[in-house]
């Protein structure tokens, strides 16, 4: 048997106790299964020697759930059917309409008007939503079913229920684990959650529930800098939601409406709170703000000015043009910090890179704040661009980063924090650093990219100034001289050697190992030939329109 599997020989006295076998009624039965519990809390793999007799345990238990028993005995079937549905192989006797309803009973889901019951049965509620997040997790027949029954429906009901209740942050947390499942495994659900059960309003509205927000103005939260960490069912709570949240706006980019304009404005709001919130921990925080950095990306980018505020005079957070720029702040150390982590960039630093690129594509006040401490004015060019601990010499490290993605958003941001000018970005990267990025958008003969940014210039340093006649176009750096090997050449010996380069060039063309290549005018790169015709036919028109 392998280590972590359940033991073998008590399952079939476990199963004998639940068909009713072997006497002592319901306390037997609570007894009973309490053990293999508390036996199997850790187990993640099972013997698939033991899979019919875990499949009868199933049946039996959800037999034992249809009856009206004991509340502590009820816990104790959740308990173990919600460890045996972590086997996607037994779960075929519990996804039928009969089974989901039963736990859908359990769980208080079927129950429009009623209040929730005593505090007693609330553990019967918390049990009974985690064996639904099992099984339908696990299971594409319970993925159908919840849409037959409208399970999501039922789960909004029963969240609203739970507003402003401290007692039952459980069944939030895990209502909301539930409707993000369900939002990610089935897109019709996630289309109706969006449209007919007006999920973003009940989710955010949960998210808000979840974090204490407090109102100071429309859409400005109050900052209380003596706020205790959220807890860590706060916490696990705004995590679940920011998750469902993420699934529910998904191509969320166009707003259609002032009402949903509103909609997203607010939603921003709570999440700019929600990054100057801290959780229990360091590794909680960081998620939390990682999933709400998700969700921001899903903001249409014009809803996201209420990320900064205009500054009161108490406020001594980090401001910036009369604006409170705090929230900008953290997402800047968030980006530096998954930088630094030095792997899994795709998922972890791609969002946040993308989200920094958009606000400052679009906010100027966003832009000028993050580039003054990203793209300082420069002062030291004896190194490379890419050497050195500064967020800039990060950035520029990434800029030829072997995948693809991450490349493109690192240049694509420093582009941006550029205004798009070629030569500004030159300058901060080198060119060589910077020509992946100048290829793909056709910018290698210079000029500047598509969007309008303000007309305010950069101003050059006396240092830089100084050194630009020396500085190395292509490595970025201040070089020294170096001394010409032709100097002290004969006219014979330059013809020879450059004769020689020619034919190892023309060697390494026929034998297509290189294909030489140039610039067209319009600034993208084509065959050598082609772009030596274009310029000559460009030329000529331009001759003949004089």
């Amino acid at each position: 048997m392998e280590q972590g599997a359940e033991p073998g020989p008590e399952l079939g006295a476990v199963l004998e106790a639940v068909e009713g076998r072997g006497g002592g009624g319901a306390e037997a039965v609570e007894r009973v299964l309490s053990w293999y519990n508390e036996e199997n809390r850790a187990t993640f793999r099972f013997d698939p020697a033991d899979e019919d007799k875990r499949k009868k345990l199933c049946e039996g238990i959800l037999n034992i759930l249809e009856k009206d028993t004991e509340t502590s005995c009820q816990v104790a079937c959740l308990e173990a059917l919600r460890i045996l549905s972590r086997d996607k192989k037994v779960l075929v006797p519990v996804t039928t309409k009969r089974n989901m309803q039963i736990l859908m009973r359990l769980a208080k889901l079927d129950t429009v008007e009623d209040p929730l019951e005593t505090v007693s049965e609330f553990p019967v509620i918390v049990e009974a939503l985690k064996c639904l997040c099992n099984i339908i997790f696990n299971s594409s027949v319970a993925q159908k079913l919840s849409l037959e029954l409208n399970l999501a429906a039922m789960l909004c009901n029963l969240l609203q229920k739970c507003k402003d209740r401290q007692l039952v942050d459980d069944i939030k947390c895990f209502d909301l684990r539930l409707l993000f499942l369900l939002s990610l495994l089935h897109t019709d659900i996630r289309a109706q959650l969006r449209q007919e059960l007006q999920g973003v309003q009940v989710l955010t509205q949960a998210l808000e529930s979840s974090l204490s927000v407090r109102w100071t103005e429309e859409y400005k939260a109050a900052e209380d800098r003596d706020r205790l960490p959220l807890s860590l069912q706060e916490t696990d709570c705004a995590i679940e939601a920011l998750k469902a949240l993420f699934n529910v706006t998904l191509d969320s980019w166009n707003v259609h409406s002032k009402n949903e304009s509103h909609q997203f404005r607010y939603m921003a709001a709570i999440l700019r709170h929600c990054l100057l919130t801290t959780g229990p921990t360091e590794e909680k925080t960081e998620e939390l703000h990682s999933n709400a950095i998700n969700l921001l990306s899903n903001v249409p980018v014009s809803c996201l000015d209420v990320l900064i505020n205009p500054s009161s005079q108490e406020e001594t957070d980090i401001k910036y043009n009369g604006m409170n720029m705090g929230a900008i702040q953290i997402l800047l150390d968030f980006m530096e910090k998954r930088i630094d982590k030095g792997s899994s960039y795709r998922e972890g630093l791609t969002p946040v890179l993308s989200l920094l690129t958009e606000c400052c594509r679009t906010h100027r006040n966003i832009r000028k704040f993050i580039k003054a401490q990203v793209l300082p004015p420069l002062r030291d060019v004896s190194n490379r661009p890419e050497v050195g601990t500064t967020v800039r010499n990060k950035l520029v490290r990434l800029m030829t980063h072997v995948d693809l993605g991450v490349k493109q958003i690192a240049a694509e941001f420093l582009f941006v924090l550029c205004k798009e000018r070629v030569d500004s970005l030159l300058k901060y990267t080198g060119y060589g650093n910077a020509a992946g990025l100048l290829a793909a958008r056709g910018l290698l003969a210079g000029g500047r990219g598509d969007h309008w940014y303000s007309d305010d210039e950069d101003t050059d340093t006396e240092e830089y100034k100084s050194a630009k006649p020396n500085i190395n176009l292509i490595t970025g750096h201040l070089e020294e001289p170096m001394p010409n090997p032709m100097d002290e050449m004969t006219e014979e010996q330059k013809e020879y050697e450059a004769m020689k380069l020619v034919n190892m060039f023309d060697k390494l063309s026929r034998d297509e190992l290189i294909k030489p290549m140039g610039v067209r005018p319009d600034g993208t790169m084509a065959p050598l030939e082609e772009a030596v015709s274009q310029y000559h036919t460009s030329k000529q028109e331009s001759s003949d329109s004089d």
